[in-house]
């Protein structure tokens, strides 16, 4: 286990070729929302968080009943939108095909909610996607309901990217054993599954079970609604113009964390909204690359 420093993640963000276009540094996707957490601010941020963080354009892909929620908040980004009822999407596998064309990379499951559709949606892009897919959030929540073997069939490049309590959700261990061996059980159950598991936690461990890294940036003003989400927004940008790793996915986490460290020091620890996170990544993508 190698504790993370500045110097390790500085080819992830390599100068970029004074010629070049968006589609050099990737089309990614992020699928969520629904009419009980339509979030359009939380979907807006995410989706800034990706672009920010360097991919080439974002899709925020949602249930069409909220589009109209969403839309307004949306400037750089595009929107797709799902056949929904009730407020949640329903499951189409021409329209997830679609929405999903292009796309070098996925985050999916914020704002999302539970329904027995996105079960069949998470199932169906599992089985016929091979890209890499962050799941988080309500994403995380409906991958608990289904047959976990799907992770060691997928060709997808799954990233799971828990909190402690949705690690005992998915992973069956008990909560205060993850509490107690955070590192040791997310390195078992990423070499079970063949995933990339970044745990959450005051340290962020993220490993696939062979390679691991410690995060240990990071404050208490990222305490607040919607930094997780802003980490997503990070992890899908970083994996528009670099593959999925376990370093790449180790430098996002230390992005949002040293990001947060800078906004934290220009305002408080109480006033910090997780927005505040995303205007400092550039910053820190610079203090990185020092």
């Amino acid at each position: 286990m190698k504790e993370l420093k500045n110097e390790d993640i500085k080819s992830i963000f390599p100068k970029r070729d004074e010629n070049s276009n968006k589609g050099n540094f990737g089309y990614v996707g992020i699928m969520g929302g629904s009419i009980e957490y339509s979030g359009a601010v939380k979907l807006a941020n995410l989706s800034c968080a990706s672009l920010t963080s360097g991919c080439g354009v974002v899709r925020v892909i949602v249930p069409k009943e909220i589009a109209n929620g969403v839309m307004p908040y949306l400037l750089e980004q595009t929107l797709f939108t799902i056949e929904s009822k009730d407020g949640y999407m329903l499951f189409n596998e021409e329209e997830i095909d679609k929405s999903l064309e292009k796309l070098k990379a996925l985050a999916i499951g914020m704002g999302w909610g539970e329904s027995s559709e996105n079960e069949k949606i998470l199932t169906y892009i599992l089985e016929t996607r091979d890209i890499p897919v962050v799941i988080d959030a309500d994403g995380l929540n409906t991958l608990a309901k289904i047959d976990k073997s799907i992770l060691i069939k997928t060709k997808c490049k799954v990233i799971l990217t828990p909190h402690p309590k949705e690690f005992e959700r998915i992973s069956g261990y008990d909560f205060e054993d993850i509490k107690n061996n955070p590192q040791e059980l997310a390195v078992k159950f990423a070499n079970e599954y063949n995933v990339i598991l970044l745990l959450k936690g005051h340290t962020t461990t993220v490993t696939d079970g062979k390679t691991t890294y410690l995060v240990k940036v990071g404050c208490s003003g990222m305490a607040t609604a919607g930094s997780g989400d802003v980490l997503s927004g990070i992890l899908v940008g970083i994996l528009g113009y670099n593959e999925p790793s376990v370093l790449s996915i180790a430098a996002g986490s230390y992005l949002a964390g040293l990001a947060g460290e800078l906004a934290q020091e220009e305002l408080n620890d109480i006033s910090m909204k997780a927005s505040d996170t995303i205007s400092k990544i550039p910053e820190a993508i610079n203090e990185i690359r020092k």
